[in-house]
């Protein structure tokens, strides 16, 4: 079977730095972090954590039919889906519908509609719900709604990973273009996980940094020795997918080739990363790609802070490149944005298409103490211009399903 070329030719994004992916890239460039300390409203009263939320409400442009029918998340969903669209310049009314594919990633789904659901129920004793609720908190519910909008006939997928959800939408959305069942696929993923029981159970998990005394901002600290945990994000990234002949063909801007994707599972433990099954997922996305590991330049890190996950990544990319890197550039922009879950890999993969277009690669902030251990070259502080001619990102996940993709510069 022929394998077709995939090429991306539009971003969109909901992120806490903001809805414009260029500004997002040139804030992560210079280091700039929008962790900080946040009061959040729930049922259960205010509760206060360290993360880096959206602000205000980028879904101003939704219609209202979509907004009455979604919870925050697919309302993320919508308004960076649009905005890949519109930067691809793809006006999906004028394609072949059927040939024009979906792929969403997320993690928890509506768990904010879900909350407020169980609130009504056992601390209000209602007698019924909104006819709304089941369609908020379904998991494809994002999926669906960006779907009906623009009226997609083509595949209509939903993955829920944890944290390498929006790696695998992205993923397997370039193999249905490369294997020719779809023509344009819009692929991405979305999560809004501010809500009281998600965020206490993620406590419970005992992986959440606590919040720096001085400086909520450099509270996750990415392969630093004092690092001590991640710091929760939430958020929407998409990006348009399409054959790269189609592409050049209609003078498409193509930001980058998604050349090689792996996804594997440890089967080994739910919160424990291995590294072997890291460097598994790592080998097998640059033979998917047909490279060699000398020719990444840049790894997009997943990174998230913890003690075990670093030295873990760390440790894999040395025995996936070898002497080689040391020559890779490294770097955590979680630093920068937090762990947006089921949407971090999409925003990861927006980075890195930037990175790549941009030939310069973003940096892992508040990295004030080298930790001997891990010696590879982490982009420290501020990021810098680079010769970036194919780049790795990684996501591993809670319960061990590990996602690579490895994206090429234009050609």
């Amino acid at each position: 079977m022929t394998r077709r070329r995939v090429a991306i030719t539009g971003l969109g994004v909901v992120s806490p730095h903001g809805a414009d992916p260029g500004i997002l890239f040139a804030a992560l460039m210079r280091g700039e972090s929008a962790v900080r300390h946040l009061t959040l409203a729930s049922d259960a009263g205010p509760f206060e954590i360290v993360g880096a939320a959206v602000q205000g409400e980028p879904w101003a442009g939704v219609p209202r039919a979509n907004r009455v029918t979604s919870d925050r998340v697919g309302l993320y969903a919508l308004a960076a889906a649009e905005a890949a669209l519109v930067d691809a310049g793809v006006d999906p009314a004028a394609e072949d519908r059927d040939r024009f594919g979906l792929a969403v990633g997320t993690s928890l789904g509506g768990t904010i509609s879900q909350e407020a659901a169980y609130a009504e129920i056992f601390r209000r004793n209602a007698q019924r719900l909104s006819p709304f609720t089941l369609v908020k908190v379904m998991y494809n519910g994002p999926a669906a709604q960006i779907a009906m909008r623009y009226q997609l006939g083509g595949p209509n997928l939903t993955y829920s990973t944890t944290c390498s959800s929006s790696t695998v939408s992205i993923g397997e959305a370039a193999r249905q273009i490369r294997y020719g069942v779809s023509d344009v696929m819009l692929a991405g993923g979305a999560e809004a996980l501010f809500a009281y029981v998600s965020i206490k159970a993620w406590l419970a998990l005992q992986v959440l940094a606590p919040e720096r005394s001085g400086n909520p901002a450099a509270s996750c600290r990415p392969f630093s020795r004092d690092r001590n945990g991640t710091v929760l994000g939430d958020g929407a990234a998409f990006v348009v997918l399409e054959d790269q002949a189609r592409a050049v063909a209609r003078g498409a801007r193509i930001y980058a080739e998604v050349a090689g994707y792996a996804v594997t599972n440890d089967a080994s433990h739910m919160t424990q990363p291995s590294a072997a099954a890291q460097a598994r997922t790592m080998r097998a996305a640059l033979v998917d790609a047909g490279l060699a590991p000398e020719a990444i330049d840049y790894v997009n890190a997943h990174g998230t802070g913890t003690p075990l996950n670093d030295a873990a990544e760390t440790q894999a990319l040395k025995e996936v490149f070898g002497t080689h890197a040391h020559s890779l550039a490294v770097s955590s922009t979680k630093s920068m944005h937090g762990h947006l879950v089921g949407a971090a890999g999409a925003l990861e993969c927006v980075v890195t298409a930037l990175a790549l277009d941009r030939q310069a690669v973003p940096p892992t902030a508040h990295l004030d103490v080298p930790d001997p251990a891990l010696d590879l070259d982490f982009v420290p502080h501020h990021g810098r211009s680079a010769r970036v001619r194919a780049a790795m990102s990684n996501s591993f996940a809670v319960g061990g399903t590990a996602a690579a993709l490895i994206l090429r510069a234009a050609s």
